[in-house]
């Protein structure tokens, strides 16, 4: 179910930076002064003439000016003239011909330069998820969580897109990473004329909730079986051995000031979720090389064990990183359009206290739970799959969250899969071949050599 750690899903904004292309050579440098359009006071006075658009600050970036921004946007699209909030926003500037990369993480503000941003030279706007962080309504709308919904957050990327590409003439390329890319894929879906094109990294694609067999199909076959048995009897023997270790993960919350009052209710639900999360964890964020490191289930101390468990993948959900301050929101996303992998755990038989645990709702405040349809995200699965162009999936060959994927049409788009990769899979780790043969696309796609 996870996306801890990303924070898992921040899946996210960790993805879509630095390292998404890695070694690949950037595009033909254009010097400042051959840039084309106006210079900085220009730029912003421009931006500042956008309705609801206001400058707070501007920075020095390796030569170009950084605008921090906020623009406001309607809570409620389909009411234009009801409630608003400030979303928060970045505009890197170059130059007005260059292309411009749209980034969203999907989550709170990521900054950062991505590396696609590197790749072609690019402006680079980034933009903060409503409900998330700072972009968050206030008073009662800001309580309202029927406003969360992929409509109205890819109607917030289409205004934006809309009021800045008013300054930014070059060819828009939206990017993101696990929920990121995801976003920038239903802002794609909803409002195609808005970029020329979509690359989006790991994202998740969970078209039909009911059907996990994917992720089962992924845990079953993943790296060696000696591996997964390892990791299986680990994850077994945390519950066995819970009135041993119990009292470790409950002291340990307490010298970390981690309660579980208002959304996994006690200690030991909180503890069988971050068991539950331990192997999802593991694939996550490290490789089949670590499956050296795995204890003997039946040897190991109880000091062993946990000791081992906290360092790969016992990961904690508590109140103070849940609720509408921190993780909250995605996981409100998950349990009303989103989705989550309801794994069956037949290893776990006898073990468990809870059955129903693992799921979204668990993780939320009671005024934050909802109730899931999967008719918006079965919609963008079968147009991605019929419809979409110029768009490219890259996931990761040992990603659980690149079980369930999206699908591509055969309009100018691609899947590519990077060979033992986890959720941090990349354009520079795919073979030499692909990774030339992708970069060319991306390159033609922004009008770039």
């Amino acid at each position: 179910m996870r996306n801890k750690g990303i924070s898992a899903l921040i899946c996210a904004g960790l993805l879509a930076g630095a390292a998404v292309l890695g070694g690949t050579a950037p595009a033909a440098a254009h010097q400042p002064a051959a840039r084309a359009g106006a210079a900085p006071s220009d730029i912003r006075e421009r931006l500042e003439r956008i309705p609801g658009m206001t400058v707070v600050s501007v920075a020095d970036k390796e030569g170009f000016p950084l605008y921090t921004l906020t623009y406001a946007q309607p809570v409620d699209h389909r009411d234009p003239d009801g409630p608003a909030f400030t979303q928060r926003v970045t505009l890197w500037h170059k130059a007005t011909d260059r292309p411009t990369v749209f980034y969203t993480g999907g989550y709170t503000f990521s900054g950062g330069t991505t590396a696609l941003t590197k790749l072609i030279d690019a402006n680079q706007v980034s933009v903060e998820h409503r409900y998330f962080g700072r972009s968050r309504p206030a008073g009662a709308a800001g309580d309202d969580w029927s406003k969360l919904t992929v409509r109205q957050g890819a109607a917030d990327e289409h205004r934006l897109t809309q009021a800045l590409r008013t300054i930014e003439k070059g060819k828009w390329l939206g990017t993101g990473g696990s929920k990121g890319g995801m976003t920038a894929t239903y802002h794609e879906r909803f409002y195609p004329e808005d970029l020329d094109a979509v690359v989006a990294f790991v994202a998740p694609n969970d078209a039909n909730n009911r059907d996990d067999s994917g992720y089962e199909r992924f845990f079953a076959t993943v790296g060696t079986k000696e591996c997964r048995d390892g990791l299986n009897a680990v994850q077994r023997e945390m519950l066995v051995r819970r009135e041993a270790l119990l009292p470790r993960f409950e002291k340990d919350a307490k010298a970390d000031g981690q309660t579980f009052e208002e959304t996994l209710g006690t200690t030991d639900r909180a503890y069988e979720f971050a068991v539950l999360d331990q192997v999802w964890n593991f694939w996550q964020s490290g490789t089949e090389a670590d499956c050296a490191s795995v204890p003997d289930a039946k040897k190991a101390t109880d000091d062993q064990l946990y000791a081992w468990s906290k360092g790969r993948g016992l990961s904690v959900y508590h109140d103070e990183e849940l609720g509408i301050n921190g993780l909250g929101p995605y996981y409100r996303q998950a349990a009303t359009q989103l989705g989550w992998a309801d794994l069956k755990f037949k290893h776990l038989k006898g073990v468990r206290h809870y059955p129903g645990l693992y799921q979204p709702n668990s993780v939320l405040p009671a005024a934050m739970r909802g109730t899931y349809s999967n008719r918006t995200i079965a919609d963008v699965d079968r147009w991605v799959r019929t419809r979409g162009q110029r768009m490219m999936f890259i996931y990761g060959e040992n990603d659980p969250w690149s079980a369930e994927r999206f699908t591509p049409s055969h309009r100018d788009s691609y899947r590519y899969e990077v060979p033992g990769a986890n959720h941090g899979a990349s354009i520079a780790k795919l073979p030499a071949a692909e990774q030339a043969e992708a970069v060319a696309t991306i390159k033609r796609w922004a009008d770039v050599k």
